[in-house]
């Protein structure tokens, strides 16, 4: 468990940890206070299987190579029949061969989380060049090193991972528009802001509680990672492996309720 600031916890964030410390299976947990720096964390340096959280990474990673002016977003790029793959998205239901541009790709890949779409992006941008660019934006256990479905490589061991303080510190970044520069980090924002999978940090918060946020799920993992704009607005980054998903979504979402009704009191 990690507390700095040396602020007084709250009865409601005392519950919170207290909660992940009696929890089953392996879980993670980063928050941050941007307006008054209060952090905690519970195996927040730790890696994580991300199921589709390293989408959000992946886009951050295209974010800025564009800045460099090495890639465009208007780029076509071509998907074969037999490279559509099952889970989330819409690429999967269109008839035949598509050819879709980047941008198209991206939106689908964070709102839908497509996984077609992704895989098209991985290849598209290729392993290598996607390390490279994580590194440079300061993630060391988070990693995007396999498409999905890819049962071959996941035999052989390699797997992708997100850590949620990597993820949590670069969210930061996008809130303060110095993520890559301003434009990258509101582009970001907005698509974040058009989430789609909304059933767990806003899933108790108003309707249409402003969250800019990833989920992620598979099998027996679930993770959200955003910013929640409160009237102090705060970073949140939940994580889990091996646990009963139904369980852990629920408490993301009564931890998400207690952080936000906190932060609006302040």
């Amino acid at each position: 468990m990690t507390l700095q600031n040396n602020i007084e916890l709250s009865e409601g964030k005392k519950a919170i940890l207290s909660e992940l410390q009696s929890m089953k299976g392996k879980v993670g947990f980063y928050y941050k206070n941007i307006v008054t720096g209060e952090t905690l964390g519970f195996n927040e340096k730790e890696a994580f299987l991300p199921a589709s959280v390293v989408k959000l990474p992946l886009l951050m990673g295209m974010l800025l190579l564009r800045s460099r002016k090495e890639t465009d977003f208007s780029e076509m790029v071509h998907i074969r029949q037999d490279q559509k793959i099952p889970g989330c998205g819409a690429v999967q239901h269109m008839t035949g061969d598509v050819d879709l541009d980047v941008e198209t790709l991206y939106k689908l890949m964070i709102t839908i989380s497509d996984n077609t779409a992704t895989n098209a992006l991985f290849r598209h941008y290729g392993a290598e060049r996607i390390s490279e660019v994580f590194h440079e934006l300061g993630m060391q256990g988070t990693q995007f090193n396999r498409e999905y479905y890819d049962f071959e490589k996941e035999n052989q061991g390699i797997q992708n991972y997100f850590v949620p303080e990597e993820i949590g510190i670069l969210l930061e970044k996008m809130y303060h528009k110095t993520l890559i520069n301003k434009e990258s980090s509101e582009l970001l924002e907005h698509i974040l802001l058009e989430q789609q999978i909304n059933h767990k940090i806003p899933g108790k918060l108003p309707m249409g509680f402003p969250v800019a946020h990833k989920t992620g799920e598979e099998e027996d993992k679930s993770h959200d990672v955003g910013v929640v704009y409160a009237k102090q607005p705060f970073v949140v980054c939940f994580a889990s492996n091996d646990i009963d998903i139904a369980m852990f979504e629920d408490f993301i979402r009564r931890a998400s309720y207690i952080l936000t009704q906190e932060a609006n009191q302040e």
